[in-house]
């Protein structure tokens, strides 16, 4: 992929980008007839939407004068912040492409994505720069490791000296469209992350949906509680930009339903997404002790919501718009929703396609199924990735007979809602994390006690779901504990993907061709209570 620079004598005030619909121009657009309106706020510091230009044109600049070209990736290892928003502009005004990263990850985790992507530069903050240092040390593949805030670091380049230097060389590079605004690993059932391309076109997708969904206006103030290193956190920011509107941006850390409700007040936020178990906890505070809340939207996903926890969100707030999403991150990420009104009534429906998006429930055959019966969900659409990159074999298998592959088997009643029946990829879902038991099963493989593993998920109160380990112990071991694994599990998975049980077998269950039958293991294992950590 090349750029364009524009040097049409006819288009020398209003150059060939300015044509292009992406989130660069939206800002832009902004910038010129409400410079002045607030965009980002962060910790109660303002950013407005001409500054918000100004930045990101300045750290373009400073990439661009660093030799950073376009289609070149830059990895974001950082926690949600304006500056994270700025990065993500600012790589994008010269075609470069952001590559976020989730933060819980392990050095080796986070070094594959450095050689996969191929990122030369480590954008990151003073409380995760020991990890970023460390990954460019274990890799040697670093050039430039920008820090945001105070560094000692003489090696280190101050994200706010860049963003600060003159940006009036910034080259005028035509983005069009079709280019990869963001790549997004996701993990895969080999047990290595993949990498999906979402394009500008996507994150519009993305953003139209939104506002048909949300019916996000240009006076509203989103919360972005999401990390940003997930798609939910960027692809909630898409409509904000779309709309010129505000958004207030959650430190990562803890969460207090407590505060949580106090900022909703202070900040007098009108539309918020958050999972099933964070709104079951704010209900609680909220009917405690009520604030003065301005909630227009309220919305959830990622994990499923119990009746309970949807009386309790119509109850506590009866005014705001209820709202379901459902997708996942190669669709930019939403491809169904359901909404409040029938959300009690279609318990556990993830809801309809949305209007942007082309289904269809498929057998394995690719032949569609009539209603009632299961099939995988495929989908057609703008908001459809691009493919993972660097992996043309996981892209064919993705698309495979033209359609993109969910993975996801549902099935779909008289009406058009759809409920989740199984997941092909074998994924779980904890605290609003995909865990794929493929990478964790992996990573036991390699300890020296393990012979076999399989991991399943277990129901659980606080989680929804949590991992758990079924082992078979290598010969001549006679005992092992998740204390004992611990330190290996941490040098080699995140924390959020560590196993909650572990089961020690005899052999694993396997069927005539070999492979492992899970559903016996979940019949046995899955829902035993006791022994599980938080």
């Amino acid at each position: 992929m090349t750029a364009t620079v524009d040097s049409t004598s006819d288009l020398t005030t209003e150059p060939l980008r300015s044509r292009r619909n992406h989130w660069n121009n939206q800002v832009r657009r902004h910038a010129f007839t409400t410079p002045d309106k607030p965009a980002l706020k962060f910790l109660g510091n303002v950013t407005t939407w001409s500054q918000l230009e100004e930045r990101s044109r300045g750290f373009a600049a400073a990439l661009s004068r660093r030799g950073v070209q376009f289609g070149d990736r830059i990895l974001l290892v950082l926690l949600n912040r304006s500056e994270y928003v700025e990065a993500v502009l600012g790589a994008n005004l010269i075609g470069a492409i952001p590559v976020p990263v989730n933060v819980r990850m392990s050095p080796a985790e986070i070094a594959f994505l450095v050689s996969d992507s191929g990122a030369k530069i480590i954008v990151t903050e003073a409380l995760l720069a020991p990890l970023a240092d460390a990954v460019s040390a274990s890799t040697g593949a670093i050039d430039a490791t920008i820090v945001v805030g105070d560094t000692d670091n003489p090696a280190h380049l101050k994200f706010e000296d860049l963003v600060s230097e003159d940006s009036s060389d910034l080259p005028e590079i035509d983005v069009p469209e079709e280019t990869v605004a963001l790549i997004m690993y996701t993990s895969g059932t080999t047990g290595k992350p993949k990498g999906a391309m979402l394009t500008h076109t996507n994150m519009q997708a993305q953003a139209v949906t939104c506002l048909q969904a949300l019916q996000t206006r240009p006076d509203d103030i989103g919360s972005c509680v999401a990390p940003m290193f997930h798609i939910a956190g960027l692809g909630a920011m898409a409509p904000l930009f779309y709309m010129g509107a505000l958004s207030v941006i959650h430190p990562l850390g803890a969460f207090d339903p407590n505060d949580m409700l106090d900022t909703l007040e202070q900040e007098g936020t009108t539309s918020i997404f958050l999972v099933p178990a964070q709104w079951q906890a704010v209900c609680a505070a909220q009917q405690t002790k009520p604030r003065n809340l301005q909630l227009r939207v309220i919305s959830w996903g990622a994990a499923p919501a119990s009746d309970t926890v949807l009386r309790a969100m119509g109850e506590t707030f009866p005014d705001a718009l209820n709202v379901a999403v459902f997708g996942q991150t190669e669709m930019s990420p939403i491809t169904c929703v359901l909404e409040g009104t029938d959300a009690l009534r279609k318990i556990g429906s993830i809801g309809k396609v949305v209007p942007a998006v082309t289904a269809r429930v498929v057998d394995p055959e690719m032949n569609d199924v009539i209603a009632g019966q299961v099939g995988e969900i495929v989908y057609r659409g703008p908001n459809m990735m691009k493919g993972y990159w660097q992996n043309p074999q996981g892209t064919a298998d993705a698309f495979h007979g033209g359609w993109f592959h969910s993975g996801d088997l549902v099935r779909q009643d008289e009406e058009g809602f759809l409920y989740v029946v199984d997941r092909a990829k074998d994924m779980i879902i904890s605290g609003g994390e995909n865990i794929y038991c493929a990478e964790v099963e992996n990573a036991l493989f390699g300890h020296v006690k393990i012979s076999e593993a399989a991991i399943i998920g277990r129901a659980h109160e606080k989680w929804g779901e949590v991992p758990v380990a079924v082992v078979v112990l290598a010969e001549g071991v006679d005992d092992l504990t998740l204390d004992e694994l611990e330190p290996y599990l941490n040098d080699n998975l995140a924390r959020f993907k560590h196993p909650k049980d572990l089961v020690i077998v005899d052999e694993l269950p396997r069927n005539a061709g070999g492979k492992v039958v899970k559903p016996s293991l979940r019949s046995t294992y899955g829902s035993k209570d006791a022994g599980l950590k938080d």
